[in-house]
């Protein structure tokens, strides 16, 4: 392509403090954008909350680039494919997109939740299934290790995550799904370290995944309070991945069973204390919703963008579509749903990013988002006519994947459920 990303400064490739050092030949006549100092506020003189700094600006641009020159040529293969073309991955993590939050001294960019954000919308607007991937291993495994993991496990995991490993999250269960407590997987203390059996569930990118997060009960009697969190690294003797879900939408990510049968861990392998797995699993799934929330927003914003596309180039009785008053107002209705999604997901991640209460924001945004994705993505199908419901043109594929934001990390009803008793535990007042 004769514009690309590449990791440069001053024509010297070096780790990046930031996605921004990913610094790119663009229309500036290729010439080096180098990065911008990222320690200022995101909001220092920002007018509203979808105003970006030039920071922020310039790491969504090469995001953007990088979603529609290499990722878009092969949605459809890897759609159909249902994997991921053999590479992404690894470019995924070369551009810093894997390890966004982790630190530059463990291999990271060194940047904020918000840039995570941007780079999950960014590439959901091409591909909800490689914004997804994108999204887990930052919003709920990178967080995890930075938050809970030893300094030890940040110097093995992390590197090796910022440069391309999946890390799956491994959490929901055949009869733990909205209950994701009520758990069956369990954990045995032995001399070495520990024994997780079980079976898990639907869990996303698990046939890629070089390191899972495992949640398992140490202490059952002791109810959730005995979930423990755990590394475990693919190859492990009695560690399996099963059956590949045959999905709906999001097909490029593989759904799978994984099976714990007496699987041996060493004692390093804990994450967190035992018996904190559950306040490791909600409080990352609260960041999570938010990372779902920019998948569905970015998912919107692509379907919008076919859609208006594709109104100015039909024509009928001798005009285009988009001059008709109908297909206006949808196409204006459509765009005001997405703009309330934005600063929406803006908002819950900027207020993770300055340390602010943001469960309940978090909680309304998935349930929000996920409501306008799959509303814009069904009137994408629905301008496009005839041509929407069949593959060869995009808006199908988009309607698909738009289905499951309402249902992983807890579906919509359970975020009703949250807002509510955030909202209800003190007395409202006058």
């Amino acid at each position: 392509m004769a514009a690309r990303l590449v990791l440069v400064c001053c024509g010297l490739v070096r780790p990046a403090r930031r996605l921004l050092a990913l610094a790119v030949f663009t229309q500036r006549g290729g010439k080096c954008l180098s990065s911008i100092d990222s320690k200022s506020l995101p909001l220092a003189g920002a007018k509203s909350l979808t105003e970006l700094s030039e920071d922020e600006r310039l790491f969504q641009a090469s995001v953007r680039r990088f979603a529609n020159e290499v990722v878009g040529p092969q949605v459809r293969s890897m759609d159909e494919a249902q994997q991921y073309t053999p590479g992404l991955i690894e470019k995924l993590g070369e551009l810093g997109l894997m390890g966004i939050e982790v630190p530059e001294e463990l291999g990271g960019s060194g940047g904020s939740f918000f840039e995570a954000i941007l780079a999950v919308e960014a590439l959901s607007a091409v591909d909800a299934s490689v914004g997804l991937v994108v999204d887990i291993q930052n919003t709920l495994c990178v967080n995890a290790l930075l938050r809970w993991g030893t300094e030890a496990q940040q110097q093995i995991w992390l590197p090796k995550m910022s440069t391309g490993m999946i890390c799956s999250y491994a959490l929901s269960e055949a009869g733990s799904g909205s209950d994701a407590f009520a758990m069956e997987t369990r954990a045995v203390k032995t001399e070495a370290g520990y024994r997780l059996s079980g079976r898990k569930l639907w869990i996303s990118n698990a046939r890629e995944a070089g390191v899972f997060l495992v949640f398992a009960n140490l202490k059952p009697e002791a109810g959730y309070k005995g979930i423990t969190a755990f590394l475990v690294e693919a190859g492990c003797q009695g560690l399996a991945v099963g059956r590949k879900e045959d999905k709906l939408g999001i097909r490029a990510s593989s759904t799978c069973e994984v099976v714990l049968d007496n699987c041996e861990i060493p004692a390093t392998n804990l994450v967190g204390e035992e018996g904190k797995g559950y306040r490791i699993a909600i409080e990352v799934l609260n960041e999570g919703r938010i990372g779902i929330g920019a998948q569905m927003l970015g998912l919107a914003q692509g379907a919008w963008n076919h859609a208006a596309r594709y109104a100015q180039q039909r024509k009928q009785f001798g005009k285009a579509i988009a001059e008709f008053q109908a297909v206006q107002f949808a196409l204006a209705e459509m765009a005001t749903e997405i703009e309330a999604a934005r600063l929406m997901v803006y908002n819950a991640a900027r207020r993770k990013d300055a340390a602010l209460p943001f469960v309940t924001e978090a909680a309304m945004t998935k349930y929000f988002v996920s409501q306008v994705a799959e509303r814009v993505a069904s009137q994408c199908v629905e301008i496009f006519g005839g041509n929407g419901y069949v593959r060869d043109y995009p808006a199908e594929k988009y309607f698909r994947d738009s289905k499951i934001g309402k249902i992983y990390e807890g579906t919509s009803n359970m975020q009703l459920m949250t807002i509510a008793k955030q909202l209800l535990e003190k007395p409202v007042k006058p």
